[in-house]
């Protein structure tokens, strides 16, 4: 039996995936940035929208309008609905983000400042990594660990210095919130692998305008409205700035890059946050600011470069 002519053999094509999953990378990288940028304007467009809004009206009429565009979405486009075994995941992502989140540091945000707020931001991206570790098995490296841990250590630092050091009845809401939404953002993520990230959060909306809807209605009814310039531009940022597309492009960043990394670049959100909060709402800086902000990007340049 003749053995194959090796000129006529089938040539061995080495295909180089480098590129590919550097450019990948890159593009999550930016997608997740893109959700940080989105989430970091929530607190002072949720402080605007108080000024127009009571809580609970704020919160059930930015999930609804939320709601309605992801619909659109969802049905211009066909979308089949999500298999059964995603439904008890994205009951998660809507009890975290879509609800618990919003609503809790809404309450919050009447009696706190922005600022000290963003204690919950600081803290969010090591919760998220923790409860990735536990719920995905993943398996961050020593370096991860600490780079994560002295940044979140820097942040709560700053924004507790910036709160004067005491604590507040708002800070209930404040970790529960932390809580849910670590939550949600882990669950998301994962669902994120499975469905475009888009879909992930338009789901949970969607799902949850049977509860909103009615939530609405009830809130508006009881809480008097006051629509300024203020009320309404902040309602409409929370609902598709936060709510929507800050979600879309977060979820499209975690899938693409991992849980534990995306989760580290948020730890520069309290300090957009802080400076949105000087240009939007008024409030002054202390010096330590630009420190902070130099010790937390270093520690996301070590997160983003080490492996887990």
């Amino acid at each position: 039996m003749k053995t194959q002519n090796s000129a006529t053999a089938r040539p061995t094509i080495a295909v180089n995936t480098s590129r590919t999953d550097t450019r990948t990378g890159g593009l999550g990288t930016l997608q997740a940035a893109l959700g940080v940028v989105a989430f970091s304007l929530t607190f002072p467009a949720t402080a605007w929208g108080l000024e127009g809004f009571g809580p609970w009206s704020l919160v059930a009429v930015r999930s609804v309008l939320a709601a309605l565009i992801a619909g659109g979405c969802l049905l211009a486009l066909r979308v089949p609905l999500p298999a059964r075994h995603h439904w008890p995941g994205l009951a998660v992502v809507a009890a975290g983000v879509v609800v618990g989140f919003p609503l809790l540091t809404t309450l919050a945000l009447q009696t706190s400042t922005t600022s000290h707020a963003a204690v919950v931001v600081g803290l969010l991206p090591l919760t998220t990594a923790l409860l990735s570790a536990l719920r995905m098995g993943t398996r961050p490296s020593r370096t991860f660990w600490a780079a994560a841990l002295a940044g979140a250590a820097a942040v709560a630092a700053f924004t507790v210095q910036q709160s004067g050091g005491a604590l507040t009845g708002a800070d209930l809401y404040l970790f529960g919130a932390l809580l849910v939404c670590a939550a949600g953002y882990t669950e998301g993520g994962r669902l994120a692998r499975a469905m475009p990230g888009w879909q992930v959060i338009g789901w949970a909306l969607v799902f949850c305008l049977p509860l909103t809807g009615p939530a609405a209605a009830l809130a508006l009814a009881h809480e008097s409205a006051h629509l300024t310039a203020h009320s309404v531009a902040g309602l409409l940022w929370v609902a598709v700035g936060s709510q929507f597309l800050g979600l879309v492009v977060w979820y499209r960043g975690m899938a693409a890059i991992g849980i534990p990394r995306a989760s580290q670049l948020q730890l520069a959100q309290p300090l957009l946050t802080l400076v949105w909060s000087v240009l939007l709402l008024g409030e002054h800086l202390t010096p330590a600011a630009p420190l902070t902000a130099a010790a937390v990007l270093i520690c996301i340049a070590v997160t983003q470069r080490a492996r887990g």
